[in-house]
């Protein structure tokens, strides 16, 4: 009998911890949410928009903010101060290439960008990829639920646990689930508003 105590209480610890990393895991979910949102531009010169481009330095590729000190000396504008002036050419490279639409120019020393102000067409793409990224982090979140859902059954068909312990663990990792979504839905919206702002 002390060995199948032993047992349950092994299996009860498991649960309990399962849901904890379950939560772990939706925030880091959140985490990369939040990160990519802040490469999204809204209109306004952010440090964020630019900093973790990945520029070709010497033949690796380096986030710019590795290689260089970005400034918003205004609300339009950004400036790039390299601390090699032989990374100029690779990090103005990378900013045409990538997605943000921005056009860079050089003296010879730093880069400065004016950040144009968003139309209306190029504000409703934008909120089409912040609500693309939004669900990419939903279904993250559910996948997680699923998976500590399964595992959950898993352990309740072991027999260690009783179905009434897996249910309110099932109610929980749900609520949990619940409160991530919400958060989720709460960084779209707000994300959403800043780019609309005119």
């Amino acid at each position: 009998m002390p060995a199948d105590r032993a047992k349950a209480e092994e299996a009860q610890a498991a649960i309990n911890q399962r849901v904890a990393d379950a939560g772990v895991r939706m925030e880091k979910s959140l985490d990369a949410l939040n990160k990519e949102l802040m490469t999204i531009r809204t209109g306004r010169a952010s440090p964020s928009l630019v900093e973790r481009l990945q520029v070709d330095y010497y033949g690796t590729q380096t986030p710019l903010q590795a290689l260089a000190g970005i400034s918003t000396p205004d609300a339009t504008q950004l400036v790039i101060s390299p601390y090699d002036r032989g990374a100029i050419s690779a990090i103005e490279k990378a900013i045409q290439r990538s997605e943000l639409g921005l056009n860079p120019s050089n003296d010879g020393q730093l880069i400065r960008i004016a950040i144009p102000q968003l139309n209306e067409e190029r504000r409703r793409e934008l909120v089409k990829v912040v609500h693309r990224k939004a669900e990419d982090a939903r279904v993250a979140v559910r996948n997680i639920r699923r998976d500590e859902v399964d595992h959950l059954r898993k352990v309740e068909k072991d027999g260690h646990v009783s179905k009434d312990e897996i249910e309110t663990k099932l109610a929980d990792v749900q609520k949990i689930t619940d409160q991530f979504i919400a958060r989720v839905d709460e960084a779209q919206k707000k994300k959403e508003a800043e780019i609309l702002e005119v």
